[in-house]
């Protein structure tokens, strides 16, 4: 039997991302964040969910752009980092050693550790309530050769994304292969209907 836990925010997985913005006085910065995720394939978008009350929601507004930089398991500790400083007082890149990257297509930065890139136009600004959802329209991913496998496209298992349970605040890495998708799901036989 399923036992009611409450209205939270308990969807699983949820991503580490950080995302790339520069504030007023033209300073790079990085937040991490967890809401967020592909929204649309045409025209390719994501999305991030921020509190008004962040850095980062005043710069993305401004400058009408955003960078996703997704860390690598490695960067585990540098990625919460960016989720409990503040780019008002802190100097997010400098402290955890990485280097901020001018996009050349959007007004943002990007990590140029991190092994993959998102850059991202904003399209759409939704209030929702407490925090207000993002769309960026993906102009171009990025990634390092070392992450790139079959067909030039991103290997999972070479980036090593994590993710974070909200539930209790910790973070994952990746977990076993499973099946290919679009064929696991043939070894379901369908029964026929009396």
């Amino acid at each position: 039997m399923k036992q009611s836990v409450g209205a939270k925010t308990l969807a699983m997985p949820t991503p580490v991302w950080l995302v790339g913005s520069y504030d007023a006085d033209n300073k790079p910065n990085i937040m991490t964040i967890a809401w967020g995720g592909i929204c649309c394939s045409t025209p390719p978008c994501v999305t991030v969910s921020l509190r008004k009350a962040t850095h980062s929601y005043a710069a993305i507004e401004a400058r009408k752009a955003f960078t996703v930089s997704i860390p690598s398991a490695e960067q585990v500790a540098e990625a919460d980092f960016c989720g409990i400083a503040s780019g008002r007082d802190t100097d997010k890149f400098g402290a955890c050693n990485w280097t901020p990257v001018k996009s050349e297509l959007v007004d943002a930065p990007y990590v140029s550790e991190a092994p993959l890139v998102i850059e991202c136009r904003l399209l759409h600004t939704l209030e929702i309530g407490l925090h207000t959802q993002f769309v960026g329209e993906i102009v171009d991913i990025k990634a390092d050769e070392t992450v790139l496998g079959a067909k030039g496209y991103p290997d999972i298992t070479k980036v090593k994304p994590f993710i974070w349970d909200a539930a209790h605040r910790r973070y994952f890495g990746l977990g076993e292969y499973l099946g290919t998708a679009w064929e696991i799901g043939k070894t379901i036989t369908t029964k026929e209907s009396p």
